[in-house]
């Protein structure tokens, strides 16, 4: 099913950090490096919410985020996908005790979770081929 889908039409994600140490995003990055590729699965990285289908968020949910998280989900048309990579990103990780919310949960609906402090690219290549899976059902269900 994810193989017809995706032929169909290219995945395009936007990531967003929130705060934090950026050793999510770095490993977001090695992503899309020649030895992981996640391009050879049709998904594409995008500053632009508007286009794209799944919102990858990392970092904990510092204070002056949260109205901006809102927006930004907000500009993700449908059907859309959240994604939160790494400890930060699901409950505030280290970060918990300063100026921070916690886990992004707590403003938008999370649909796939990964976690890890950071996860490995191969945790989360899978963790958004899961979620394009999501993305995939979401879809059909509009269409009827």
């Amino acid at each position: 099913m994810i193989k017809k889908f995706v032929r169909k039409r290219s995945i395009h994600l936007c990531v967003v950090n929130t705060g934090g140490c950026n050793g999510c995003d770095v490993e977001i990055v090695s992503c899309l490096a020649p030895r992981y590729d996640i391009e050879q699965y049709g998904i594409y990285v995008h500053n632009n919410p508007r286009e794209a289908d799944i919102l990858v968020i990392s970092g904990p949910t510092t204070l002056p985020w949260i109205d901006r998280v809102k927006e930004l989900y907000e500009k993700v048309p449908e059907p859309k996908i959240v994604v939160a990579v790494g400890a930060c990103a699901l409950s505030g990780g280290i970060f918990k005790e300063g100026h921070v919310l916690g886990g992004i949960e707590k403003i938008i609906p999370v649909d796939v979770k990964i976690p890890g402090c950071p996860p490995r690219p191969s945790e989360i290549i899978e963790g958004i081929l899961k979620s394009v899976h999501l993305l995939a059902e979401k879809e059909k269900r509009l269409k009827k």
